[in-house]
């Protein structure tokens, strides 16, 4: 299958995850989805890299544990997020992430001294959060300022969690460890959280049981669409097509949840699509010209 194919099922795959947790936050807290999704995908990636052969044995526990906990509390306010705002709002905040590296390449070159910063990842930016403001306009209207507040730490969190992925990779650790840890982090997480926050998990109905399998299964599957596509595509082409995700997100949110999008937020969403691709195409090209190929966008449906 090509690199553009895999980009655009793992896009999907994604979006439909989402559908699966707004309708599983009927029945369970954030946390326990963030938990049995964890569950569900630590025991598929342990089965698969038993499969192929890879160690799950890592020599560098500490940077699996930084990883894992910026990823874990964006994903559960991700989750929270799709639980309290239209499907396309949520997805549309996460995919932030892109904008909020171009925002910590504007802090690190200040931070550096740097004599001058270039001005396009600041026009970049500033597109970013004119989009943000459109699309969050009627959420705004309706009193959810708190969860619009949780799916942008989301989006910004993940690109932190990127950060550090991305120096799992330069200590050597294949991505499927990478994501059996991160996937380990998150049962554990989400369980503690439900204890410490709710006493204890609810029960299940068959279909809460059968969403949350659902979640853990499309999730799992997706991140491994996407990794093998990054592998075999072009870093900017994979970036282009997983923003398919919003355009799903809007479809199933107009056929499953009655959400009716406005011009604003529609305007909102081309905006925050077009600041990420364009920090993605300025990260690209101010990546050293040793590198064999620059870096990806960080996914932004998983964190």
């Amino acid at each position: 299958m090509s690199a553009p194919l895999l980009m655009a099922l793992a896009s999907l795959l994604f979006a439909t995850m989402g559908v699966c947790v707004k309708l599983a936050s009927a029945y369970y807290g954030a946390s326990e989805i963030v938990m049995y999704r964890g569950l569900v995908g630590t025991c598929m990636l342990a089965l698969l890299s038993r499969y192929q052969g890879v160690s799950l044995r890592t020599t560098v526990p500490a940077m699996h544990f930084w990883r894992s906990l910026s990823g874990v509390i964006s994903l559960s306010l991700w989750f929270y997020a799709i639980s309290q705002l239209p499907l396309a709002t949520a997805m549309t905040l996460n995919y932030m992430s892109s904008v909020w590296m171009a925002l910590f390449l504007i802090g690190g070159a200040v931070l550096m001294g740097a004599a001058r910063v270039d001005p396009r990842l600041v026009a970049t930016v500033l597109l970013g959060f004119v989009g943000v403001a459109l699309v969050l306009r009627p959420s705004m209207q309706q009193d959810q300022a708190w969860h619009a507040l949780a799916g942008l730490a989301s989006g910004m969190l993940a690109a932190m969690a990127y950060l550090q992925v991305t120096a799992l990779g330069r200590a050597g650790e294949p991505e499927m460890r990478i994501v059996f840890y991160f996937s380990l982090g998150g049962a554990l997480a989400g369980g503690a959280i439900s204890l410490l926050t709710q006493g204890g998990w609810h029960g299940h109905s068959l279909k809460g049981a059968l969403l949350l399998l659902a979640v853990g299964v499309l999730a799992t599957l997706a991140q491994l669409l996407m990794t093998r596509a990054y592998g075999r595509g072009k870093p900017l082409v994979n970036a282009s097509l997983q923003y398919l995700g919003i355009a799903f997100s809007v479809g199933y949110g107009v056929l499953l949840f009655g959400d009716r999008p406005g011009w604003s937020a529609l305007l909102g969403i081309l905006l925050i699509v077009g600041a990420g691709l364009a920090a993605s195409l300025l990260r690209a090209r101010s990546a050293p010209a040793a590198a064999s190929k620059p870096e990806p966008t960080p996914p932004p449906s998983e964190s």
